[in-house]
Parts: structure tokens; C-alpha cells; sequence
């Protein structure tokens, strides 16, 4: 046989291969790595895994060499509101002064600011922004994403998010996973009528539905938004439609909203910093995945984090995001958020790996196409310029993507003309 691309001298190959299901508890801790590895790929899948040695007996029309460092599967980012319109960039002068958020909306600043700005701009004007960040995405390593709308709050706009997202989904390399957030806030128009405002939401889910325009849906569950009773009748509501269904829950304040998400079968809970120890404890206890976004707590600068470490010795399955927003957490870096995971959540790297592929994948309900490189899947892998799998989340600020191979397709190769002293 003649494969049509061989990775060969990998130093470290980080296969995932755990078995079924997401990586919970102490399990975390472990790392399925192979040594002196090689992969073929064929049509896009991959076809065999082995030693250099076996490998150089085989035919390929391309071989790729991985220097003898790192080669891991495509990340996946499973949180993230790729989709919106302008920034919020003249913001920060504001937070530094001391501003509170309530009175930056009273500004005209805030979510309603992106609000605006997303139901003002055009499809057109929507795709290119976000394939320009979703390019960057890439280029660090990711090769499946979660995208939320939640940007227009309102029918149309909230419909034209979920184009944008289904035809990038078409045009780009990275594959995308759609979740309607319709329910992201309360617009002006409805001050003061959540009940009614998220009962024009529900109404949205029809069209939705028909065009296949996003299978999860997700509300944001938090002091001055949505309650927890609130919450929990939408999401079920939405179950019942046949949409899987995810939640914003405790990010400030320890509402219940986590073990709301665990007690309805929510794929999974997102945010966290506040969760409660009775929440913490059914993380452990139920099938629901913490979704950790330390990006949000370091850019908001509120010197609290998620309790990452009481997840996992409770026996939850634990994965991280960039939460990539306009106004809490603008940063396109994965990378970024797995040295923030262990500097400030006090993960090891073998837990940060398993939560950006293999837990990442399940947390979008992708557990059996992504987050792993066995035989049989599609070819999603990353080639890192690092020497082992510790050296990402310990050299932190800049981007280590060699290249990135998706569907067994070279779609990002970054120029290395040197080579590192370690």
C-alpha cells in the first residue's frame, strides 16, 4: 500500500487512547504517550500507528519529519462566541479606572454594545471576521471549536449567527459545533420580561431545527440574568425538542446553577468559579463536564478561579476553553489557557492534555470523531515544535504549532529555520 502521508521521528505521540467516554478523576493524571512513533494516513484517515522502524518500510507519497519532538491530536476549544460584530477594545480604560460594568452598559458599552454591532453588521461582514479569527484558532492548534450565538437577541439576528457559523462550518478546515445562546441576556426591548423573552427564544428553536443550524442549546444562569428555575424550565423545554443542551452556571455567584446541570443531564456545565461544594460534589457524582475557563477569570482580573483541583479529586471530567469573546476573553490562544490552567487552576500537564482533546471532544459531543489519533479516525493532529508534552504549559506567551494536519491535510505549517536549545 501506498499511503499518502507518513509523520515519522516523532519524539512523543500522544494518542488519548484511554478508552470509552471522557476522562474523569484521578484518571486525569494518566497520559497514554508512545515513543520513537510514526502515523500513516490514507484518504484522510488514520491508517496505521507504529515504531520509526516499522515506518521506514512503508510507501507514502509525502512524509512529513516531526524532528523527534511532540505530535498530539487537533485540539478542541468547546467553548467559544466566534461569531459577532465590532469590539470592545475602548473598554479597558474604563475597567482600569474602576468603572463598574453596569454603568459601562449605561454607556452604551457591555454586551449590549456587541449587540448592536451584530444585528448592525451583514452576513458577509460577520463570515469574514470570523474566519480571520477563526484562522488564528488554527494556527495554534485547534481543529474543532464550539461557536455560540447569543450576540443579536433577537430573531433575525440570532438566526444570522448561525448562518455565518454553518457556512464556515462548509468553508474551512476546522470543523464547527453550533449552540443557539439566544438566551445570553436580556435585551432593553424586554426589560424587566425574561418569562416573555424566553419564550420568544423557544420559539426559535423551530427554525433552528429545520435549517440544522445548531444542535445544543445553552442559557446564561447568573445573578441579574437568568435564574436558576428560569433555566432549568428552558433547557428542558429545549431537550424535549431534541436539542442536547449546555449552561453558563455559577460564574460569579453559587446559585445551584451546577447541580441543576447535572440533575437535568446537561452535557455540560461552563464557567464554574462559583460552583458550590454540593455542586462540585454532583460534577463527581454525574455524567455532566466542567467546562473551565481561566482566560475569563485572568482577563476580568477578579482573582478567583475556578476549583479545578476539587473537580477532579471529586471525579469529574474536566476540560478547558478560551471562552473567545469581545468582552471578557479575547484571545483566539488555547495554548494561552492551558499555561493559565497550570499556573492558576494547579493542573498537571497530563490533565491539561486530556482536557483539551479527548474531554473537549466529549463536552461537544464529539467524543468519537476528535481528541484522539487511533486507527480509523479522521487524520486530525497537531506537529508542536516542543521537545515533550510538559513544554507547552510550562513556555508560556507564544504560539509552539509546527503544523497542523486536518483530515489528513497539511492547512497550517508555520516556518521553523532554527532549531530550539531546550
Amino acid at each position: 500500500m501506498t499511503y499518502d502521508l507518513i509523520i515519522e521521528h516523532i519524539g512523543e505521540l500522544l494518542t488519548m487512547e484511554h478508552g470509552e467516554g471522557p476522562i474523569r478523576g484521578e484518571d486525569m493524571k494518566h497520559l497514554p504517550v508512545k515513543k520513537n512513533a510514526a502515523i500513516a494516513i490514507k484518504d484522510g484517515i488514520i491508517a496505521w500507528i507504529g515504531t520509526q522502524e516499522e515506518a521506514a518500510s512503508l510507501h507514502a507519497k509525502e512524509r512529513m519529519d516531526a524532528g523527534g519532538k511532540l505530535v498530539s491530536p487537533g485540539l478542541v476549544d468547546p467553548h467559544t462566541h466566534l461569531v459577532f460584530g465590532g469590539s470592545r477594545e475602548h473598554e479597558m480604560a474604563l475597567k482600569q479606572q474602576g468603572v463598574p460594568y453596569l454603568e459601562i452598559l449605561k454607556q452604551g458599552g457591555g454586551i449590549l454594545s456587541t449587540v448592536g454591532a451584530t444585528r448592525q453588521a451583514t452576513e458577509e461582514e460577520l463570515l469574514a471576521k470570523a474566519k480571520f479569527h477563526l484562522d488564528r484558532m488554527l494556527s495554534y492548534g485547534v481543529t474543532t471549536v464550539e461557536a455560540k450565538s447569543g450576540y443579536g437577541l433577537d430573531k433575525d439576528t440570532e438566526l444570522k449567527q448561525l448562518r455565518v457559523a454553518k457556512q464556515l462550518n462548509h468553508e474551512h478546515p476546522v470543523e464547527i459545533v453550533s449552540t443557539f445562546l439566544g438566551a445570553h441576556a436580556i435585551p432593553p426591548e424586554y426589560k424587566g420580561e425574561p418569562e416573555a423573552f424566553l419564550d420568544a427564544m423557544l420559539h426559535l428553536l423551530e427554525d433552528i431545527e429545520k435549517d440544522e443550524l445548531a444542535e445544543f442549546v445553552d442559557i446564561f444562569c447568573e445573578t441579574g440574568v437568568f435564574s436558576v428555575e428560569q433555566s432549568r424550565a428552558f433547557l428542558l423545554k429545549a431537550k424535549e425538542k431534541g436539542f442536547s443542551v449546555k449552561i453558563h452556571a455559577d460564574e460569579i455567584d453559587p446559585l445551584g446553577g451546577t447541580e441543576m446541570a447535572v440533575g437535568i443531564g446537561a452535557v455540560s456545565g461552563d464557567h464554574l468559579v462559583g460552583a458550590s461544594p454540593e455542586g462540585i460534589k454532583a460534577l463527581g457524582e454525574g455524567n455532566t463536564i466542567a467546562v473551565l475557563l481561566p482566560g475569563t477569570s485572568f482577563y476580568l482580573n477578579k482573582g478567583k478561579y475556578a476549583n479545578a483541583r476539587g473537580m477532579i479529586e471529586a471525579g469529574a471530567a474536566v476540560t478547558l476553553s478560551t471562552d473567545f469573546n469581545p468582552g471578557s476573553s479575547p484571545t483566539e490562544n488555547l495554548q494561552l489557557i492551558m499555561n493559565l490552567a497550570s499556573l492558576q487552576l494547579k493542573m498537571t500537564p497530563e490533565e491539561i492534555w486530556n482536557s483539551v482533546t479527548v474531554n473537549a471532544a466529549h463536552a461537544i459531543n464529539r467524543g468519537d470523531v476528535a481528541g484522539k489519533i487511533v486507527v480509523g479516525r479522521k487524520a486530525d493532529i497537531v506537529l508542536w515544535d516542543a521537545p515533550n508534552h510538559h513544554y507547552i504549559p510550562y513556555h508560556y506567551g507564544v504560539n509552539h504549532t509546527a503544523a497542523v494536519v486536518k483530515s489528513g491535510r497539511v492547512v497550517y505549517r508555520r516556518r521553523i529555520d532554527h532549531e530550539y536549545a531546550y
